[in-house]
Formats: structure tokens, C-alpha cells, sequence
């Protein structure tokens, strides 16, 4: 009696098995068993399958290279005088230690006299500033004004109390408040002191972007423009300002140096 030939067997050479019910890959066209039908499974010779995951292609991020920084950001932002790519809190150049960063202490000194020039020619004249002309000081007058400010002042509370310097920062006309006590540390830049009213005020800052109007910090008197790359304390040490007095932060193009319609400010 003929032997019935019922079933296949396996391509598989390790395999053979015979399969009663054999499965033909699509792929090489080959009888496997069903151990084996898988492609993967019995290396297919006419699929490119490999155990490698195709890497991700989500959107891209930058990181800092500033030392132990792990920030990283959506979009480059490269130091213009290092080439440094940095983060937000690290784009100014005090920040990130530029090392193309120059002390402005040429340039400090002769914006210290030209303030001076311009209190002593205005004391007790600021439109921000009500009271009795000539029976206090400037500094006195902050003093005292600090005592009050630091009742109700907002910033960043893991600033240590000895590091903390306090001003009433007057707010962008057309804001819906006029003005609003805020502390910072002295040793920040006039930039990074600049992020920080913004954060707190909720003001939209668009100093990153060349085009746009920048926010700016004044001299109570909108008279002086005062630098991003210096820090507070210095400025304070050149009685440009003192802790406890008033600031004025606005909206200006880069040409601008000084504000006018000063009593707008303190009549909102």
C-alpha cells in the first residue's frame, strides 16, 4: 500500500518537523511549522527585520553647557559674544560666566556721575515720590519706605533675608496695577532682575526677540536707563539707587534712553 504524503516539513533546519498543517511565509514563500511561521522567527531572508528601535523623532531640545546645568530649551540660545548655547537662566553673560564678558567699570563709573549729576539737580523733584520737599534725605526716605515694603513684598522666598534688596516697581502703563513691591538678590543683573518682575507681574517679555519692544528698567526720574550686565549691588554702591526705593519697568525700543510723561506713572 502507497505511503499517503499528508503534511510538510519545516525549512527550519534545526527544525524539520513535520507539520500537518505547514504555514507558507509570504515573505521567502518557504513551509514552516508553527514555531517557526513567524518571519522574525525563522529570519526571513525577504524582510529587512531588525531588533533596533527606530529613534524618535520628537521635536528637538537644546541643552545648556553651563557647568552642572541640566535646563534644556525648545529653542538655541547662543551666546552673540561666546558661542556658549545656554539656557534662559544663563543667557546673560554674568550668568554664564562669558568668557568674553568685560566688567563695565569705565563705563559704571561715568554713568555714576552723570546720576549723581541728575539727583542732585532734581532731589526731592520725583514725580513717584510724595512729600516734603528737602526735610529727609533720599536715603532716609528709602529707609523708611523699606520698613513698609518688606510687610507685603513678593519674590523668591529661598533668597536668604541678608541678600534680599526691596524696591516699589511701577508697572508698564496699561498694566491694571500701578505698582507693586518686589525683593531680588544684589547680586543679580538688571537683566535677570528684569525676568523676574516679568514672571511676577505676569508681563509678557519678549527680550529675546530682536524685533520686539524690550522691557527696560529706569531711575524713578525715567531718566536713566539702567544696564542689563549690571549687578544691583553695584548700582546701589553707586547710590544710582537704594534698597527701598522706587523703579520704573516699560515697554521701549532700542533707541529709547529716557522716559517721558514721568507723572503718568504715579497718577494711574
Amino acid at each position: 500500500m502507497a505511503e499517503l504524503d499528508i503534511g510538510k516539513h519545516c525549512s527550519v533546519k534545526t527544525c524539520k518537523q513535520l507539520d500537518f498543517l505547514p504555514f507558507t511565509c509570504s515573505g521567502c514563500s518557504k513551509i514552516f511549522c508553527l514555531e517557526h511561521r513567524s518571519m522574525d522567527v525563522h529570519q526571513c531572508s525577504k524582510c529587512n527585520i531588525s531588533d533596533e528601535k527606530p529613534e524618535f523623532q520628537g521635536p528637538k531640545s537644546y541643552k545648556c553647557s553651563f557647568e552642572h546645568c541640566n535646563a534644556k530649551e525648545l529653542l538655541p540660545i547662543i551666546c552673540e559674544h561666546c558661542q556658549m548655547q545656554v539656557c534662559l537662566s544663563h543667557r546673560h553673560q554674568v550668568d554664564h560666566r562669558c568668557s568674553k564678558y568685560e566688567a563695565p567699570t569705565e563705563k559704571m563709573t561715568k554713568t555714576s556721575e552723570h546720576v549723581r549729576q541728575i539727583i542732585d539737580s532734581k532731589k526731592d523733584k520725583s514725580p513717584l515720590k510724595k512729600g516734603p520737599s528737602g526735610v529727609k534725605s533720599k536715603k532716609t526716605a528709602a529707609k523708611v519706605a523699606l520698613m513698609k515694603m518688606k510687610m507685603h513684598a513678593v519674590g523668591d522666598k529661598g533668597l536668604p533675608q541678608n541678600e534680599r534688596l526691596y524696591f516699589e516697581i511701577f508697572l508698564p502703563l496699561g498694566h491694571s496695577v500701578r505698582s507693586q513691591s518686589m525683593f531680588f538678590s544684589k547680586v543679580w543683573t538688571i537683566g535677570k532682575t528684569i525676568d523676574k518682575i516679568a514672571e511676577l507681574a505676569k508681563l509678557k517679555n519678549n527680550n529675546n526677540i530682536v524685533t520686539a519692544q524690550k522691557l527696560r528698567i529706569f531711575d524713578e526720574n525715567g531718566c536713566i536707563i539702567l544696564p542689563l550686565e549690571q549687578s544691583l549691588d553695584r548700582l546701589i554702591e553707586s547710590e544710582v539707587f537704594h534698597s527701598g526705593g522706587s523703579v520704573i519697568i516699560e515697554y521701549v525700543d532700542d533707541s529709547c534712553a529716557k522716559l517721558e510723561n514721568i507723572e503718568s506713572y504715579s497718577s494711574r
